[in-house]
């Protein structure tokens, strides 16, 4: 699939829907108070590209636990992760099926609501966001156990910083002689 596993794919398809549901609340808001119809047309098709897109991503995740090495800690997260994005994308389906169902003829209750549970669904999001970071960032997940091994054995060799690497301030001598440690690929900077 162009390169990508399920992991690799959900990562890189979960970003764009999450900016798109974000932007939908912001200018749905920003009509509502300035009446502008222009903003209003902008959140409907932000909404519309926003959910099509939540939607695979979800479905890459579904696809992406299945096949990723975890133990308990990463399967708990990922329960939690899959129940809120599911619960999330169920709400701004919700509001596009209502919005479309009602077109033009939505009365202020409606509206109200409909915001409300736009912001709802924002909640939803920054709340799956950070349990996925955690999954990532805290626990590897999608890393495979070899890869973090290797990568573990890497970090511990350390490695020195050549002349000329780190930047010229009052402690590159200092730091040419320690044993200061960074991962691969890490660019240049100061201490």
């Amino acid at each position: 699939m162009f390169g990508y596993d399920w992991p690799r794919f959900h990562a890189a398809v979960n970003d764009l829907p999450v900016a798109l549901l974000l932007v939908t609340v912001l200018f749905d808001l920003a009509a509502w108070r300035t009446k502008r119809s222009s903003l209003e047309a902008a959140a409907r098709w932000t909404l519309w590209a926003g959910v099509a897109g939540g939607w695979v991503a979800v479905l890459a995740g579904l696809e992406a636990e299945d096949v990723i090495e975890h133990g308990e800690a990463i399967h708990e997260l990922m329960e939690t992760h899959e129940t809120l994005a599911l619960v999330t994308m169920g709400i701004f389906t919700v509001v596009l099926a209502w919005r479309l169902l009602r077109r033009a003829r939505l009365g202020g209750v409606e509206q109200t609501a409909l915001r409300l549970l736009s912001v709802a669904g924002l909640v939803g999001i920054v709340w799956t966001g950070r349990i996925g970071g955690k999954l990532v960032f805290e626990h590897a997940a999608g890393i495979p156990a070899a890869t973090m091994q290797a990568e573990m054995h890497d970090r511990e060799a350390g490695h020195q910083h050549h002349h000329g690497e780190a930047e010229e301030d009052e402690h590159a001598d200092s730091l040419a002689d320690s044993t200061h440690r960074h991962g691969p690929g890490t660019p240049a900077h100061k201490h």
